[in-house]
């Protein structure tokens, strides 16, 4: 019988001990750029939209000022989405390497960051043709992608397939955080999880509204900022709190 050498063992450990820092910290610095992404992309649009529909006045109506701002914001938080979501993977691709249940996570995370890559090709389309858009949606924005399909066909496909991988990649955030959560026992990566789930789920409705008009689908537009904001502040706060939890590497 063949007795394992203690001092390779123990430098095993150290290897396993480093890549499981450093995908914890790539997911913390994941959770921080998926926060700024959150608020740029997602909260102030939305607040703004708000104002132009319950509180119209000033700079907050559908006019092609409006447009281009929310048109910029995005384009900001698709680019720090786009981060976001490689560092995620980065945090999964380290964490694969000791645990293979994070693969899927890791691959649905590369279709997403191609998601929004296509969503800041859309932003920057959206951009450029204000003026028409705002003609055309004339404050119903059920018409949106119908006026963007008429005036910037490529805006408006590139935005759906977008959309959708990024959809995908928001997927495999709760995949990959789920696993986290049940490697670490630690239950703000649960939280995450759950809270990103939510958010895609909340995401889905006002996206068909603009297909189609749903009743009362602006009550979804309520809870979304709130998802997007508190699901990579549960992922960052267990991150930094389960790091610790890892064997720290010794030198000999």
């Amino acid at each position: 019988m063949v007795e394992e050498d203690p001092s390779a063992a123990a430098a095993a450990a150290v290897m396993e001990s480093q890549k499981e820092r450093k995908g914890l910290h790539r997911i913390a610095v994941g959770a921080g750029l998926g926060i700024a992404g959150g608020l740029l992309a997602l909260v102030l649009p939305i607040s703004f939209l708000l104002l132009a529909e319950y509180n119209p006045g000033g700079f907050f109506t559908y006019g092609t000022l409006m447009v281009q701002a929310i048109a910029f914001l995005v384009f900001a938080g698709a680019v720090l989405f786009l981060f976001s979501l490689l560092s995620y993977r980065l945090g999964f691709g380290a964490l694969r390497k000791v645990d293979s249940r994070f693969s899927t996570a890791a691959a649905l995370c590369i279709l997403g960051s191609l998601g929004f890559l296509l969503l800041i090709v859309a932003a920057g389309l959206l951009f450029g043709s204000g003026n028409s858009l705002v003609s055309c949606v004339q404050g119903r924005p059920t018409h949106l992608l119908t006026c963007l399909r008429s005036g910037q066909p490529l805006g408006a496909y590139t935005g759906l397939a977008g959309f959708w991988l990024g959809w995908l990649g928001g997927v495999g955030l709760v995949l990959g955080l789920s696993r986290t959560g049940g490697r670490y026992h630690h239950s703000s990566f649960y939280a995450g999880a759950a809270l990103y789930a939510l958010l895609l789920l909340a995401l889905v409705g006002p996206f068909i509204a603009l297909l189609t008009p749903i009743p009362d689908v602006q009550y979804l537009l309520f809870v979304t900022p709130f998802f997007t904001l508190f699901a990579p502040a549960f992922v960052f706060a267990g991150s930094r709190s389960a790091m610790p939890l890892t064997p720290v590497p010794t030198r000999s």
